[in-house]
Parts: structure tokens; C-alpha cells; sequence
């Protein structure tokens, strides 16, 4: 196995948390229009938490935003008394508006994603002609987290890795014995996350995905969506590396990178673009805040034809 020293940290500390029992706590909130799964973690010991991938509700008939999404995990924070350190993002989501600004307004938290987001806003801030004033620096976000970066959520070690391939910049957090993955991965029964956005990779994707296999079988993933499965009634966000890697339909052990890349490739050529990916990325490129207004007082959202 090639020598990964970020990966090793994370699979001694993911073995330092199970022997010490120095392990988070995970409620997650599930969203059913947009199938994500957001989740909030915490130390037991201290209450110190991060919010990860939350929702700003939108319809995109009438353009309207709501909190509604949001106002639950606030109040979960709240009645727990958890002090909120971290709103973090596992990547600039193409499926939902993110919610961090108007929760770091409420509570607090750094809001943070991956050091890559400038690849993705230099494309994007292209392919919506953003023009100057959009800033493709990361600047919109408090902290850009590398490879291998360590932070702690109070008494709790955590380390970010970077796990390209659905976009250039997907990150997980590995917080004590939990992976946050984002869409590397979803439910064994489900597979894998598409890989034909601009910056996308299928081969990215594959070693990606295992380098987060080869952490401990008994790390705990928790996943951004879930789309449900031919034969299960119900939606569900967490397993586990072992299970993945033994069951995982698309890239269970012993699938091949090439046998991947050809399966994703074909299967991504059938995909429809996700229901919300203009404002979602429009917004979620900005580190969720929505579009300065205009002239009139008014926000938009550009819609390029003929381009994606």
C-alpha cells in the first residue's frame, strides 16, 4: 500500500478514539426534498460541536428561501447547550443551498470547507460570468482546510482528508472514531457518487474512496444523502468502512479502478442534472451567502443556457 501519512493519522487516531473512548456524539437531520443528510457532532465531554452540510430550504418555482430546515438543527444546538466551534462543508453541493451563514449568524462556528474550492470557483465563477467582484480565493469561507490538516472539536482529535473526485475539492472529516465523507459514498445498496460535474474524475473517485476504505473497518461513516434503494422503505446516512467494503455495490473489494471508471463513466452518461444545481452551486460557491443584491433591491440567480 503506498505510503499516505494524512490517511495514516487518521487511521491511529480513529484507533485511539475506539480504545480511549474518546468517541462523538451524531445527530443527524435528514432532509427529504433535497435527500441530505446534515449532521451535527459533538463532545460529550465538553459540548464543543460542528454543523456539517446543512440546508437552506428553496423552492426554485417562486425563488423563495426558507429556514425551516435549519431551524431545527438550531434547535437541537440549543436545547443540548452545545457550543458550536465548526460549520463545516464537505464540498460546494450541487443538490442544495447551504445553510452555514444564517446558522453561524445564530449560533457561531468558523465556516470551513476544502483548500480546492478556488478550482471549482474559478469555473463556476466563469460559467455564471460572476464577473471581478466574485472572489475566487476561498475568502468567503473562514478557513480552508488541506490535506491532512488537525483541528479538534474540544477534547476530541479530528483531521481533515482530501477526497477529490465528485468534485475537485470534496473533503472528509474525520472527527475521533467518524468520517464525514460527503458524496464519495453512499449507502452500500446505492453505490458511489456521480463524477460528471466540471472537475469531476472517476478515477479520482476510486482512489478516493479507497483510501477511505483502507481507515479502520470500524470507523463510522456518515454520509451526505441518501436516495433510497430498491427494496429498503427507508432512508439511512451511517454505516460503516467494513460494510462498505464488503458490500458496497459499486466498489466493493476487488473492483478494479478500470472496472469502476467504466461503470461510472456509463452510468453518469444516463444521469439527469440535479434539481437545484444553478442556485446550489451559485450560492454554495460563495460559502453560502446568497447573491449581492441589485439595482432594484432584488437577489438573482443567473441560468446559463446551453452550457452545462
Amino acid at each position: 500500500m503506498p505510503t499516505d501519512p494524512a490517511r495514516d493519522a487518521a487511521a491511529s487516531q480513529i484507533s485511539a478514539a475506539l480504545a480511549g473512548g474518546l468517541v462523538p456524539v451524531v445527530r443527524t437531520f435528514f432532509d427529504p426534498a433535497t435527500f441530505t443528510a446534515t449532521h451535527v457532532v459533538h463532545d460529550p465531554a465538553t459540548r464543543q460541536a460542528a454543523i456539517i452540510d446543512s440546508v437552506l430550504d428553496y423552492d426554485p418555482a417562486s425563488g423563495r428561501t426558507r429556514h425551516d430546515s435549519a431551524a431545527s438543527v438550531l434547535a437541537y444546538v440549543r436545547a443540548e447547550g452545545l457550543e458550536v466551534a465548526w460549520q463545516l462543508e464537505t464540498h460546494a453541493h450541487a443538490d442544495h443551498l447551504s445553510a452555514a451563514p444564517w446558522l453561524q449568524g445564530q449560533v457561531g462556528g468558523a465556516l470551513a470547507i476544502g483548500a480546492d474550492i478556488v478550482h471549482v470557483q474559478d469555473v463556476f465563477g466563469k460559467i455564471f460570468n460572476a464577473g471581478t467582484e466574485f472572489a475566487r480565493d476561498g475568502s468567503q469561507f473562514d478557513r480552508l482546510f488541506r490535506d491532512g490538516e488537525r483541528f479538534r472539536l474540544g477534547s476530541i482529535d479530528a483531521i481533515a482528508l482530501h477526497v477529490p473526485g465528485h468534485t475537485p475539492a470534496d473533503m472528509a472529516f474525520v472527527i475521533g472514531d467518524a468520517a464525514f465523507i460527503g458524496d464519495t459514498l453512499f449507502m452500500p445498496d446505492y453505490g458511489t457518487a456521480r463524477t460528471d460535474f466540471p472537475g469531476g474524475d472517476a478515477g479520482m473517485l476510486y482512489r478516493s474512496i479507497r483510501r477511505l476504505l483502507s481507515l479502520p473497518g470500524e470507523t463510522r461513516l456518515f454520509l451526505c444523502h441518501d436516495y433510497g434503494a430498491p427494496g429498503r422503505d427507508h432512508f439511512v446516512w451511517e454505516t460503516t468502512v467494513a460494510a462498505e467494503r464488503q458490500g458496497n455495490i459499486h466498489v466493493h473489494d476487488g473492483v478494479t479502478q478500470d472496472d469502476f471508471v467504466a461503470m461510472r463513466t456509463a452510468r453518469d452518461a444516463t444521469l439527469d442534472l440535479p434539481r437545484l444545481i444553478m442556485p446550489s452551486v451559485q450560492v454554495n460557491m460563495r460559502g453560502g451567502h446568497l447573491p449581492d443584491p441589485e439595482s432594484n433591491g432584488t437577489r438573482y440567480i443567473k441560468i446559463p443556457l446551453d452550457t452545462l
